[in-house]
């Protein structure tokens, strides 16, 4: 979605740098919890958790 969207506009949006976002998207990036945040509300997504039930 990020590709689709355009890296540097998305990076821009959340904040970022956009070789910060390369990174903390590449295969060996490690995102902190708060950057995905920052991409998520810069896509106009919304993330929810909910319980599973077992």
């Amino acid at each position: 979605m990020v590709q689709a969207r355009g890296m540097s506009q998305v990076a821009r949006e959340a904040g970022l740098s956009r070789e910060s976002l390369y990174k903390a998207l590449s295969g060996e990036g490690n995102p902190e919890f708060a950057t995905v945040m920052k991409v998520v509300k810069a896509l106009g997504l919304r993330l929810r958790a909910e319980q599973v039930s077992t």
